[in-house]
């Protein structure tokens, strides 16, 4: 299974960045040895996008067979252990890919968003885009981490 980060708008360089891709890359290499392809991200440029209904249909393009979960302030808090878990039952059910997306500055249009979609919350605060790009990241890393036994996560 693909595991795949798809966030809206481009990101420059800079520490931010540099956090992204460690721990992308991290969770990437543990990835492999716990039944999943890859650990990517992809970048939807939504900047020409007129409104939020048509950025919406945008980031939410994602190939048939792809589980979406959305970040999204209202919905469910897990822990590391929850999405670690999460992680491992997508993975068994067989699912090709599962897309975490995080929508544009002015969130998901909610007419726009399937019915049926999982959404999951870093909690009732308001974010900015680059810092959730950063904490998904590293609970994608954690939670592969989780399910190889690192010791990286603690309990």
């Amino acid at each position: 299974m693909r595991v795949l980060l798809r966030a809206s708008g481009m990101m420059r360089s800079g520490p931010e960045r540099d956090l992204v891709d460690d721990y992308l890359v991290r969770a990437d290499r543990l990835a492999r040895g716990q039944g999943f392809h890859s650990v990517s991200e992809d970048a939807v440029d939504t900047s020409r996008c007129k409104n939020r209904a048509e950025a919406t249909h945008k980031i939410l393009d994602v190939p048939e067979g792809t589980k979406l979960i959305l970040l999204d302030e209202r919905g469910k808090s897990l822990t590391s252990r929850e999405l670690s878990n999460l992680l491992a039952r997508t993975r068994d059910d067989g699912v090709s890919s599962l897309a975490f997306t995080i929508g544009p500055a002015d969130g998901f249009d909610p007419a726009s968003i399937p019915p049926g979609v999982q959404r999951i919350s870093f909690g009732k605060q308001t974010w900015p885009h680059k810092l959730v790009r950063v904490m998904l990241a590293e609970q994608l890393y954690r939670a592969l981490s989780i399910l190889s036994g690192s010791p990286y996560h603690r309990d």
